[in-house]
């Protein structure tokens, strides 16, 4: 072993024992504040500290309404008004026990990034990890491979942004349900989907590997489009997302406390936080101190940043970076569309063949969330028009009639009460059905339909 593994090993020994002798306090309040309850965390200071709570909070369903945020020297302090997804005050008193026990010994969640397509299996479930160029269709082909080479979809996510896509899949094979592991078939699964985000458009290209560890799914997704560069705003091909949607962050330094203080002011959305912490952690800055509101329509954010090496930012150069990196970061779940969700009995194909109806009704998918649960699947797309339009009601219908209206249903949307009936089959999905068919098909992956 050299001696930086060494080095790393000796660092991540002594935080434990840090970690054991000082393990984290979490209480509970729901005396201070009338309309939230008061998570106040406070323990020994490690790297990705401040993430590591925030990510347990958020996967509680938990709303961050306000944070005051502290971690000077070896010992970190943070107070969290939060209420449940209905604006309430928590009854749960187990609450804080449940951080605490999330926050113990349960290992370290940061795992460094490696490649554009991965496969990990040995977890109960083999993942894969895809990132690449995004285009009307993409999504369609790779539940069609998938369905081809007998891969059953347990759950995934799907972002894209700024033209790029990134997504983690869970599967299992088709027959069993059990996790892929033959290192032939998870070759073979790599090189089609490899063959698939390539396309012929492609410009940076793409890489395959097996992939180590596990992370969090909405993390690794962080990562992933990071490490694409979805931030690079020359990036103007198809799917950028408007300008209307973009938030204000300023990089600004505060010379005499040797910090760089960032502000992000936005329309407030569930997760904002997560999405803004996560990004400055994988960007390898520390947050010092911060202050959080976000009891309106407005979040309002603000961090005292130094990098790792202990220096604030002092270029230019970096200020944009950061800049442009959060505002990806805000953007990866703001999608303009509609959210279509699905619910139904899980069966084989089934996200194959739905994603193609979208396809050949001219519906792009910006983001996906599929899930599995029990026998039942159920799966939430968000949809556009590949051409910027806003998607017509009668395509809407056009698509819940061909799958399923009591299956698929408009979340939130005025296309729901519309009744009308879809005018002609003729759309740009059928145009790029046609050219995405034949790509499927020289894979080997359909029949010719002639």
């Amino acid at each position: 072993m050299d001696n930086w593994s060494t080095s790393l090993n000796a660092d991540d020994e002594f935080e434990k024992l840090v970690l054991r002798m000082n393990p984290p306090r979490v209480t509970g309040d729901n005396a201070s504040d009338r309309k939230a309850t008061l998570i106040k965390v406070d323990s020994a200071n490690k790297r990705g500290s401040l993430l590591e709570v925030v990510q347990i909070l958020t996967d509680m369903n938990l709303i961050i309404k306000r944070a005051y945020i502290s971690s000077d020297g070896e010992w970190f302090m943070d107070v969290f008004h939060v209420t449940d997804q209905y604006g309430n005050k928590l009854s749960d008193d187990n609450v804080a026990e449940r951080i605490q026990q999330s926050l113990g010994p349960r290992g370290r969640s940061f795992r460094s990034l490696t490649r554009a397509v991965g496969v990990q299996a040995g977890t109960g479930r083999t993942t894969i990890e895809l990132t690449g160029r995004d285009r009307p269709g993409l999504l369609s082909e790779v539940f069609a491979v998938l369905s081809d080479l007998k891969c059953n979809v347990e759950s995934a996510e799907v972002w894209t942004h700024n033209s790029r896509v990134a997504s983690v899949l869970y599967i299992t094979d088709e027959a069993d349900r059990l996790p892929i592991e033959d290192s032939s078939r998870l070759a073979d699964i790599k090189q089609l989907l490899l063959y698939v985000l390539k396309g012929n458009r492609d410009k940076r290209g793409a890489n395959t590997a097996v992939s180590v560890g596990s992370t969090h799914t909405e993390r690794r997704l962080h990562q992933l489009m990071y490490a694409d560069r979805d931030y690079d705003t020359n990036d103007t091909d198809f799917g950028s997302t408007s300008d209307s949607m973009k938030p204000l962050v300023t990089v600004e330094g505060c010379a005499d406390k040797g910090y760089t203080v960032v502000n992000v002011r936005c329309p407030d959305r569930p997760k904002l936080i997560f999405d803004t912490v996560c990004t400055l952690t994988d960007m390898q800055y520390v947050v010092f101190h911060g202050t959080i509101v976000a009891e309106g329509p407005e979040a309002s954010q603000e961090y005292y940043i130094r990098h790792i090496d202990g220096c604030p930012i002092n270029s230019e150069a970096e200020r944009q970076r950061v800049i442009h990196c959060l505002e990806a970061a805000i953007k990866r779940r703001t999608s303009e569309g509609i959210s279509l969700e699905l619910c139904c009995e899980d069966r084989a194909g089934l996200l194959s063949d739905v994603t193609r109806i979208f396809r050949e009704n001219g519906l792009s998918v910006a983001r996906a969330e599929v899930t599995t649960k029990g026998s039942r699947a159920v799966n939430v797309f968000h949809v556009t028009d590949p051409s910027g339009i806003p998607v017509k009601p009668e395509t809407v219908e056009a698509v819940r009639n061909e799958i399923g209206r009591s299956i698929l249903h408009v979340r939130n949307d005025t296309h729901s009460s519309s009744t009308a009936e879809p005018t002609s089959r003729f759309s740009l999905g059928n145009i790029f059905r046609s050219s995405s068919e034949k790509f499927l098909y020289n894979l080997g992956l359909i029949k010719s339909c002639s």
